[in-house]
């Protein structure tokens, strides 16, 4: 349920809750396919839930269970939020395909896409996402603990309702709002450990949501004519690289800066207090470097921060997991 539109908000950044991104936009769908390969039934669908982007909110869920609990949370919670998660954002990202069909198929980054193929209709996918969608919140209701449910309902509605029917084609500022839906899986790690929220979960929050918009603009700046051939008003469809990339600059302080206040409010050890300044000063050199490049008219090339954000939040929360088991 993301806007982490690796695929985003997420798109989709987004895509969702557990969150598709926020965001989202993975490797495999930065390139147009030349060539639309048939597909069996099983891929097809699985297509329409954006699997990599579930893979990266899991990537953010299963280390902020490992915080909450001060090391293994137990095999049995893990796999069922896991489990609830991955449904949850499937079925926020097959909406968002049900929804997003029509500006998909105007796209060459997404014109593989399932139902752009007519492998799957769009009565089925809409069935399909909306079965998901129940499956997930009865699911966690049912193994985990209600507030996870609720959490996760919470985040299908806000990717769905809020940024892909109400914020995508409306604002240039659709990511950074639609962002937050990718934030949801933190959340739902840590009520699935503790069955309840705190401070901590709230900067983990904020820190994928500060993430998104450094993460999603620079793939939009290299998609952009993408977007305005679907009338889609992403930041850089609607001003110039250069504001593109102070825009990336401001958000990426922001993001570094709530990495590090989660030091002295979870309390963290040295070994992510290194990790998180080390990483976030390689990313604020990627984020000033883009800038440089646009400011001096040359190509900023965009997609070397793209790829390095993807790589910072990975590794950031490999070191979030990890810490639990040194200071604990």
């Amino acid at each position: 349920m993301s806007t982490l539109e690796s695929g985003s908000p997420a798109h989709d950044v987004g895509s969702s809750g557990t969150p598709t991104s926020a965001p989202k936009v993975t490797e495999s769908e930065t390139e147009a396919p030349k060539k639309a390969q048939p597909r069996g039934k099983f891929a097809a669908y699985l297509g329409l839930t954006k699997p990599r982007i579930i893979e990266l909110l899991l990537a953010t869920t299963i280390p902020t269970m490992f915080l909450a609990a001060g090391g293994f949370p137990g095999l049995w919670v893990t796999v069922a939020t896991l489990i609830g998660g991955s449904l949850a954002a499937g079925g926020a990202n097959t909406l968002n395909s049900y929804i997003d069909r029509d500006i998909d198929a105007l796209m060459k980054r997404t014109g593989h896409r399932p139902l752009v193929q007519g492998e799957v209709s769009p009565r089925a996918a809409l069935i399909f996402g909306l079965g998901l969608s129940v499956a997930s919140c009865l699911w966690l209701a049912a193994t985990v603990n209600l507030l996870s449910a609720v959490l996760a309902s919470g985040a299908i509605v806000f990717y769905v309702v809020i940024y892909t029917l109400g914020l995508k084609r409306r604002t240039p500022q659709n990511i950074v709002w639609g962002g937050a839906a990718g934030c949801f899986p933190v959340l739902i790690g840590w009520s699935a450990v503790t069955n309840s929220l705190s401070w901590t979960p709230v900067i983990l929050f904020l820190i994928v949501f500060l993430w998104t918009p450094p993460h999603y603009w620079p793939l939009s700046l290299k998609f952009k004519d993408d977007y305005a051939a679907a009338g889609v008003p992403m930041l850089p469809v609607v001003t110039h690289t250069r504001a593109v990339g102070r825009q990336i600059v401001f958000y990426s302080w922001l993001m570094v800066g709530a990495s590090l206040l989660l030091v002295p409010i979870a309390p963290m050890g040295w070994f992510y207090t290194i990790a998180a300044t080390v990483l976030g000063g390689v990313f604020l050199y990627e984020a000033h470097a883009m800038l440089a490049r646009a400011t001096r008219g040359e190509d900023a090339a965009p997609m070397r921060l793209f790829h390095w954000s993807i790589t910072y939040l990975s590794l950031l929360f490999l070191a979030i997991a990890i810490d639990p088991f040194l200071f604990s």
